[in-house]
């Protein structure tokens, strides 16, 4: 009977749940640079406000990238509920990636057609936090008597680190396990999963080192983009299939990230690219500089003074061939694999609450890419966090990104009957 009677609560509200995402779209919180992070949280605060949270407004002050002109906000809503319990805690990123091109609709426009809300932020997270929202409204609905508390944060800045939002916000102890016991992050990985953690990640930057001389006499000089000519080989020939041996046992998806991979996310040498407009010729210089920058998605069967070795070893197979080769690497940053315990209670709760609202059991996934659980875990020591939303995740970043109506009002229906398993005793259910 209760179910039904949340269940309810949630489908009468679908037309609030798609007005809610397109507000959240409409306001472009675009990161690079960080707009409108301000905008959002005030509109948040409002909404929030009219059902009983009190809030709080905070700016990472000194977090990378804030700025007065680009501050970072975000916002952290509780509710008390009356009698003492544990927290449930919803947290959402309310920044975006660029548009990019390739859209048939306005990135910003939040359309709603054929039972998808397009724009940017769509699925990757605005849905999320709108579903979360519309959740936790129903409950209070049904249950305005509970123990415990609820909250719902809004931060900033997940889609460059989380520097300043998440890891800000734990670093101030927001994300105590003395003070919140269950998190739930409302990525899109689908309806019906739950994402126990996610691979690491090492980012470096590997210069190779020259002489400069002048183009007509190279033999003078000595060419930092021939030496990176030579690491990128000997990456093709020993590194990447090394790593393409490595596998993991932690259920990452899709099935191509059960491995160790790497990326070359950049590689600039030489040479500055001129701005645009400018008719003049380069400069004939031998150029004494290169270098590339490196995404390295590591496994938990992995330890990250491994990763690294792994990168100098090779350096010093292409020293040995070549006798005036100069290197540098330098790290930019890291995180840590994690993963929760299929066991932990927001696991087992909310996969209990997958099987009744979807009749399925939960599949359970690892994310091959980071988000702020990495902060939630190695900053504010708490395990008990999953992410757990509605979107497909391959859509994120994409033009013309959406999120489904159905899976939103369906994901809502789990998050809110994971808090009533959560904060209410069975007597008044």
């Amino acid at each position: 009977m209760d179910d039904a009677r949340l269940m309810h609560a949630i489908a009468a509200r679908a037309a609030d749940l798609v007005a809610l995402t397109q507000a959240l779209i409409r306001i472009p919180t675009l990161n690079p640079p960080g707009l409108n992070y301000l905008t959002i949280c005030e509109f948040l605060a409002e909404r929030l406000r009219g059902s009983g949270f009190a809030v709080e407004m905070i700016r990472a002050h000194g977090a990378p990238a804030d700025s007065d002109k680009y501050p970072r906000w975000n916002l952290v809503a509780r509710r008390e509920g009356g009698r003492p319990g544990d927290c449930v805690h919803f947290n959402a990123h309310h920044d975006v990636v660029e548009t990019g091109h390739g859209w048939s609709v306005d990135p910003f426009g939040g359309e709603l057609r054929d039972g998808r809300v397009y724009g940017r932020g769509a699925c990757d997270m605005k849905g999320g936090l709108a579903a979360s929202i519309i959740a936790c409204e129903a409950f209070l609905e049904i249950h305005p008597a509970f123990d415990g508390a609820i909250e719902i944060s809004a931060t900033a800045d997940e889609e460059s680190g989380g520097y300043g939002g998440v890891a800000y916000l734990a670093e101030k102890g927001y994300f105590d396990p003395a003070c919140v016991q269950h998190v739930i992050i409302p990525e899109p990985l689908n309806k019906d999963r739950i994402c126990l953690g996610h691979r690491g990640v090492w980012w470096a930057e590997i210069e190779t080192q020259g002489r400069i001389a002048h183009g007509s006499m190279p033999f003078l000089g000595d060419c930092a983009v021939r030496h990176m000519g030579a690491v990128l080989a000997e990456m093709e020939a020993t590194l990447f299939p090394l790593l393409a041996g490595k596998r993991t046992a932690m259920p990452v998806v899709p099935e191509g990230a059960r491995q160790s991979t790497l990326n070359i996310n950049a590689i600039h040498g030489g040479e500055p690219v001129q701005e645009d407009g400018y008719t003049g010729l380069p400069a004939p210089c031998v150029p004494d500089r290169c270098r590339i920058t490196i995404d390295r998605r590591f496994l938990i069967e992995e330890d990250i003074t491994e990763v690294k070795a792994e990168i100098t070893a090779m350096m010093e197979r292409v020293r040995a061939r070549r006798p005036s080769f100069a290197y540098e690497i330098r790290d930019l940053f890291e995180v840590q694999p994690t993963m929760t315990d299929k066991g932990a209670p927001v696991v087992t709760t909310v996969a209990a609450a997958i099987e009744r609202v979807l009749h399925r059991q939960a599949e359970y996934v690892v994310s091959p890419g980071t988000y702020d659980q990495k902060h939630i875990d190695r900053i504010g020591r708490l395990k008990n966090c999953i992410a757990y939303g509605p979107g497909i995740l391959d859509l994120a970043h994409q033009p013309d990104e959406w999120v489904g109506v159905q899976d939103m009002e369906d994901s809502a229906k789990v998050m809110a009957l994971t808090l009533r398993e959560l904060l209410v005793r069975q007597a008044d259910a």
